[in-house]
């Protein structure tokens, strides 16, 4: 009897289309297929032909499809019915939240602009947001960059014209020592993984500093675990051993950099310590061939490091000259430094003298010709093989904004910034500080503000104080307390909202901004801020709008619910006006397009603020007729121009579409991008790749494409002369002069060369442990935590306590811990880590849940055993008995000190679930379902 073979189908239709999009599970922006069935997402995979990961895709990314069906998705607007925080509300029409929102805010624009604060969170289209805050009116507007980035993005533009993170990469492909800084996980996550293959397949060696080894440390070939905290200290005594070798690049200072720019010597002079300058305004250096001064910019000018120069009396030396006092002071050496930072002094020479090897000896050349800023052509490049990344870990910390330059200073001295093996810049950086827009407060009620938001100040005159000098803005950025906050205070806006410091507001509206939660310190208290009443019976911040996508814990906080899509339904710009897609060698940028349509009664916020935009008759988003300008986001990216020629899209620009860059409006651009696969490249010159900031060829080919009106060469700032003039005003010089009170917080930390200071550790006597906290590869803020998929890899997060602290406090695997701070007390599962800095315990970020929120099941672990070490962290220090209010924050940027975290430990019994723990809310969308089963197609 023959045997019957059962009939298989080795190749099972996967689906009936492929879409092309973007990913929006982390901030790759990685390019994605999404495989359609019946209409539905059925599978997501890499997009091959993408720029950014090649078809590399990571378990976030796949796990998009639960993202998209997620139980907790909003499905109306909603009004606020019961008490906030309650959780009560009442479905409405969208005609009815947009009216509510209109009611709110039209008194607000006519009568006084600023009462509106409007925050969003981590957004991708804040030249969109920004322009929408702009044209209503308030000076009130940030992303979530003071919480997060600014010290790394600030410090890097401030320095070099460009910073880490999506700003810039390795050259992966001439890199032979790779060296990373407090990376997170979460972030640029697939080309990090990608070019470290590419690195470790060549035998280049990497170097990780973090105080945890996880991810990109583990697989290190030499991991230093640092004390949080004291990468500065680190990285200025291996700058101490360099220079002191002599093995820094003198030819790359004296050309591209502002070491031998001359500097005031006089401290009687009322201009010490600033900058000597021709009549246009440029810096003077000393030629080499003529021994007098010149403009550093002279076609021929040979830069002198070490010549000095008399004027009228006064002696004018190079930078470098004041580099060399400093950093050759014994101050810096690996010896005075070692106990603070944790590492030996023999290891921290190891490690300078091993930076100086590769970026010397193993240095090469590139035949590529070119021609730099000064008239002077190339043969060849010059490779320095040494490469550097870092992200918040070093950033977050009260003296991030100083270990950031620090860590520049030392890419340069070395020559590895913009050179063929090093660090470079991704368009549209790099630019210069003055490239950018400064900081506008100009409010007219009615009218729009008089020009952007956020920027960047070069002194004192650009501070945004009202005629009394008290702060012009809620969150307090750029003034005094924060000279240099590019990117707001987003994590003060509650408290100074709620205590009217500078000024009450009446309408807080954010965007994707967990503040009731994982995206707040002081959880406790802000909850607290969001739901207090005034001796009138009125809620303190009368009116609360928030826009999200899913049920979130700062839904129950809210009053009217701007329901928004998920990324697969909507449309969105990844535009070279935020934060593109772009590589080292191209410019790119990308969209998001709506592969499905919404299956609930919910719109993109970006086109829910065209609607309510036009509601309010602003000018930006009416016709001239008062009818509504832009249909939706999508139209506002097709139609919109920031100025002729220049809109948010780069690509296919122009009638028929072959304009790139500068064009005029393509109706039809949109679809252009979804026949390329939703994105758009094109690369730079050969030639024209390397050297950007003094590159002829890059400087051209940037104006061709519309970054720059143009050419913008500019000399790197080792030296930021506009913290030297906030100096000087603190001693006293000027028409504009800071309270008393804060004098010498600014001459102290506001070196214009980098420096490290010890973190204001006032009021935490007896908390001696370090507290950080990571974000895993696997999540992303806290959206991750209610995915089906991805739960499974974090659904519970212990601390991890190095062993020394483990056998000090008799801890094992599964015990309890009661961790506590100046600020409170957490009670939490422990887990034992050997690879861990031995005085630094840690977590998973916010992988804790409130109970209610997420649709999650009401004993889900996130909300049962995970915990967040947010309930710890305090917006303000410790009160000093001054009577001020000191923001726990970067003294010169502002940005929230979350690394800072000091506490204690001790061994308790095991509670029933982790403390603190919070009375549930009910659910905005109710429980999701017991069996969460999902499948498409027959």
């Amino acid at each position: 009897m023959t045997h019957k073979q059962p009939v298989i189908d080795l190749s099972p239709k996967v689906s009936d289309e492929v879409r092309k999009t973007t990913c929006y599970m982390c901030a790759c922006r990685c390019g994605i297929n999404v495989h359609m069935k019946d209409g539905e997402v059925a599978y997501i995979e890499g997009n091959r032909d993408h720029p950014v990961n090649q078809g590399v895709l990571c378990a976030k990314g796949s796990a998009g499809i639960m993202q998209h069906n997620a139980p907790s998705r909003l499905r109306n607007p909603l009004k606020r019915v019961g008490p906030r925080g309650s959780g009560e509300f009442e479905e409405i029409s969208w005609d009815e939240a947009l009216q509510i929102a209109a009611d709110w805010l039209e008194p607000i624009r006519r009568d006084n602009p600023e009462k509106l604060a409007f925050f969003t969170g981590r957004d991708q289209s804040q030249s969109f947001t920004s322009f929408w805050a702009q044209n209503f009116g308030t000076p009130n507007y940030a992303a979530h960059g003071g919480f997060c980035s600014v010290n790394m993005a600030a410090a890097g533009i401030y320095t070099m014209g460009g910073a880490f993170w999506e700003f810039g990469q390795p050259d992966w492909d001439h890199t032979k020592l790779f060296m990373l800084f407090g990376v997170a996980e979460d972030h640029d996550s697939n080309p990090i993984k990608m070019g470290i293959g590419k690195i470790k397949k060549r035998g280049a060696r990497i170097i990780g500093v973090n105080p945890i080894r996880t991810g990109y440390n583990a697989v290190a070939d030499d991991w230093v675990g640092i004390t949080p905290g004291t990468d500065g200290l680190f990285i200025l005594s291996m700058i101490h051993c360099l220079m002191k070798a002599g093995r820094i690049d003198l030819n790359y200072l004296a050309q591209y950099t502002d070491a031998p720019v001359l500097v005031n010597g006089d401290e009687k002079s009322p201009d010490f310590g600033l900058f000597l300058r021709d009549k246009d305004g440029k810096e003077l250096v000393i030629d080499r061939n003529t021994g007098k001064p010149a403009a550093f910019d002279k076609p021929g000018v040979r830069p002198d490091l070490s010549a000095t120069h008399r004027v009228k009396g006064i002696t004018h030396r190079p930078v470098f000259h004041q580099m060399a006092e400093k950093y050759l002071s014994d101050e810096y050496t690996p010896e005075a430094v070692a106990e603070r930072v944790g590492i030996s002094a023999k290891r921290i020479r190891t490690i300078a003298a091993e930076l100086a090897r590769v970026a010397f000896d193993e240095a090469f050349e590139l035949d590529h010709e070119w021609t730099d800023f000064r008239g002077e052509k190339h043969k060849t490049m010059t490779g320095r093989p040494v490469s550097f990344h870092a992200m918040r870990g070093i950033s977050a910390h009260a003296n991030g904004f100083q270990t950031c330059r620090a860590l520049h200073v030392l890419q340069i001295i070395l020559g590895t910034v913009e050179v063929p093996g090093g660090f470079r810049f991704k368009p549209p950086y790099p630019k210069p500080a003055t490239a950018h827009p400064k900081p506008h407060v100009g409010v007219t009620p009615g009218a729009p503000l008089n020009g952007p938001h956020l920027g960047f100040v070069h002194g004192p005159e650009d501070l945004a104080l009202k005629a009394d000098g008290s702060p012009a803005r809620i969150d307090k950025a750029f003034t005094w307390e924060n000279p240099m906050s590019s990117h707001g205070l987003m994590h003060m806006v509650i408290s100074n909202a709620y205590t009217g410091d500078p000024y009450k507001i009446d309408t807080l509206f954010m965007y994707m901004a967990n503040m009731s939660w994982n995206s707040s310190m002081n959880t406790k208290g802000v909850m607290e801020m969001l739901t207090d009443k005034d001796e009138s019976g009125e809620y303190v911040i009368p009116h609360i709008i928030y826009s999200d996508a899913y049920s979130s814990e700062m839904v129950a906080y809210s009053d009217l619910i701007l329901p928004d899509t998920t990324y697969l339904e909507r449309h969105d710009c990844i535009s070279l006006l935020d934060r593109p897609i772009c590589e080292a060698d191209a410019a790119a940028d990308a969209i998001r397009w709506p592969v499905v349509e919404p299956d609930r009664n919910v719109r993109g916020f970006q086109s829910a603020l065209c609607d309510l935009g036009a509601k309010l008759n602003l000018p930006g988003f009416v016709n001239e007729d008062g009818s509504q300008k832009y249909a939706d986001y999508g139209d506002y990216i097709t139609n919109h121009e920031r100025r002729p020629g220049i809109g948010p899209l780069a690509g296919f620009r122009g009638p028929n579409g072959d304009k790139s860059g500068r064009g005029e409006v393509n109706p039809k651009q949109l679809d252009a991008y979804i026949e390329n696969g939703g994105f758009f490249v094109e690369h730079i010159p050969k030639g024209a790749n390397y050297y950007k900031p003094w590159n002829k060829a890059y400087q051209d080919w940037a104006v061709g494409m519309g970054i720059f009106d143009a050419p913008q060469p500019y000399l790197f700032s080792l030296y930021a002369e506009p913290m030297r003039k906030f100096q000087r005003a603190a001693e006293g010089h000027g028409d504009r002069q800071p309270p008393d009170h804060l004098r010498e917080r600014i001459k102290h930390t506001m070196s214009p060369l980098p420096i490290w200071y010890e973190t204001d550790q006032h009021g935490n006597d007896g908390f001696t442990v370090n507290a950080l906290t990571q974000r895993p590869m696997a999540m992303y803020h806290s959206w991750g935590s209610q995915n089906a998929w991805l739960r499974q890899l974090h659904g519970r997060n212990p601390m991890y306590v190095p062993t020394k602290l483990m056998k000090e406090n008799g801890l094992e695997d599964g015990d309890w811990a009661r961790i506590t701070s100046p600020h409170g007390e957490i009670t939490v599962p422990v887990m034992e880590m050997a690879a861990l800095n031995e005085n630094t315990i840690w977590t998973w970020n916010a992988i804790g849940k409130r109970k209610g929120a997420w649709a999650l099941d009401k004993d889900a672990p996130e909300a049962t055993k995970g915990f967040l070490l947010n309930h710890l962290i305090h917006e303000l220090l410790p009160p000093k008995g001054d009577g001020m209010r000191w923001a726990n924050s970067d003294p010169i940027t502002g940005q929230a000190a979350w690394f800072d975290l000091k506490v204690k430990i001790e061994k308790t019994a095991a509670p029933t679930e982790s403390q603190p723990e919070f009375p549930p809310i009910k659910s905005s969308v109710g429980p999701g379902p017991k069996e969460l089963k999902w499948k498409v197609g027959k």
